[in-house]
């Protein structure tokens, strides 16, 4: 019995490595060389699209990851987005039913060991079981083909939340948090917590290290709590000067705001511009020309019908942005397969049906060699009435991947060079092919006939 034990530890000890070997060989995940408004991963080019969970994977010890991450490879997503545990919130926060990251307090995984009385914090030791989690959470993420956008810190947008933190006095004995929960994240009033943040982000980025699916966000929604800018570029520096001599660097994001505005000063360390409910996608438009990535790594506060967020996917990635995330409440610790049925009244969305839609678009895109592809406005010169909407991303004369949203059946005008196309029309709801033709055209305005739909439609014009 001791040998075979001995031996089995022996072979768990030689998996470990082998994995880390093969991942440190894997390069992380970078902008794509030849088109930085997209991602390269594994020596191809990617999308980053999904519905994930509301971000409480690692802080919540009951929450089973390995389910939802095999949950998300199912539905052909690729991407999740959790937080560190430096914040977290009470249970029913934001009215959200089973919400992962209000785990119980006495449960609560962070990176600071709890002190001997088990209701404070020590700032100063780390907690060894937030690491093993946080790191198998990775392995299986990886194992997954899930790509982690890791927030590192996030507002403490009231009192309720600020109570519960670890940077609070209240919380730890280190006699540090003394002050406004809006002075936390700031390089001149934090009081000592600035020496504990980037030590936490040094932290992480050697533990993290060998992972090659990763992007540091530096803050989740800056724009609340009194989060300063210059507090913002700090981190980001501490990130770079902590992978200084490493191989591996690994993505850096920023949450830049809600909706939709102009980035005047872009930080240089960072190559993913993130917004939250950015629809109409307006922030992409409008910050193209940084030749970065432009993303939405979060909505769901829009109701809860799947058509919702199906729409604003489509329309963002059609506009030229890179990834796109909702939160996806249908994850919880006791449905993790992603099955829960939320009530009525709190923010949506998420179902096993809308991932699979997502997927849908997410197999469009890839359908293209979309890195030749940018967004174009002179194809369509037709009309738009109502609520009427079309996208296109084009390789002028060779590819067109063209949304249509609104309406039940379109005869649009198209601007096409001479040449033979192959078109298909797709149904975003089903993925059903509905009309496959072949169009000889000897250059200049087309008229298409499409076939009938519900709310929208996909159309996939190639030159052959």
């Amino acid at each position: 019995m001791k040998i075979s034990k001995f031996k089995s530890i022996v072979f768990s000890a030689f998996v470990m490595i082998l994995a880390c070997t093969t991942f440190a060989q894997i390069k992380p995940i970078s902008l794509h060389p030849e088109n930085p408004h997209y991602f390269s991963y594994q020596g191809k080019p990617i999308l980053l699209i999904t519905s994930g969970e509301h971000y409480g994977a690692v802080m919540n010890p009951d929450f089973d990851y390995k389910i939802y991450l095999k949950t998300l490879q199912k539905d052909g997503l690729n991407l999740t987005r959790t937080m560190t545990g430096a914040y977290f919130e009470p249970a029913g926060a934001f009215n959200i039913s089973k919400n992962t990251m209000g785990p119980a307090k006495d449960k609560f995984l962070c990176p600071w060991k709890r002190a001997t009385d088990q209701t404070k914090f020590d700032l100063n030791q780390w907690n060894d079981a937030y690491f093993v989690r946080l790191k198998d959470f990775m392995t299986e993420a990886q194992k997954s083909g899930v790509i982690v956008e890791l927030s590192l810190f996030c507002p403490f947008y009231e009192e309720m939340q600020w109570e519960l933190s670890p940077f609070n006095i209240k919380n730890n004995v280190n006699g540090l948090g003394a002050i406004p929960r809006t002075d936390v994240y700031t390089l001149d009033k934090n009081k000592g917590l600035l020496a504990i943040q980037e030590k936490m982000v040094r932290k992480l980025v050697d533990e993290l290290n060998g992972f090659p699916n990763l992007i540091y966000e530096i803050c989740n929604e800056p724009y609340f709590g009194g989060i300063t800018l210059e507090w913002q570029e700090q981190i980001s520096k501490t990130i770079v000067e902590a992978e200084k001599t490493f191989a591996n660097k690994h993505l850096i994001s920023q949450n830049i705001g809600n909706g939709f505005e102009k980035i005047k000063n872009p930080n240089p360390l960072v190559s993913v511009f993130n917004f939250h409910y950015a629809t109409p996608p307006k922030a992409v438009s409008l910050n193209y020309n940084l030749n970065k990535v432009i993303g939405e790594n979060e909505t769901g506060f829009n109701g809860q019908k799947d058509s919702t967020y199906r729409k604003e996917a489509w329309e963002l990635i059609l506009t030229g942005g890179g990834l796109f995330n909702n939160l996806d409440y249908s994850f919880t610790t006791d449905h993790p397969e992603g099955t829960f049925l939320y009530p009525e009244k709190q923010p949506g969305g998420g179902t096993p049906a809308f991932r699979r839609q997502l997927s849908y678009l997410k197999k469009f895109m890839d359908s293209f060699d979309f890195v030749k592809m940018k967004p174009d406005t002179t194809v369509f010169s037709g009309e738009i009435s109502g609520k009427n909407k079309v996208t296109v991303l084009s390789e002028p004369g060779k590819q067109y991947a063209i949304y249509w949203m609104g309406g039940k059946q379109m005869n649009p005008e198209f601007q096409l060079p001479k040449g033979e196309y192959l078109l298909e029309w797709l149904n975003p709801i089903t993925e059903k092919l509905e009309k496959k033709e072949k169009l000889s055209h000897s250059g200049g305005m087309v008229q298409l006939e499409s076939p009938a739909y519900a709310e929208d439609i996909a159309l996939k014009i190639i030159k052959e």
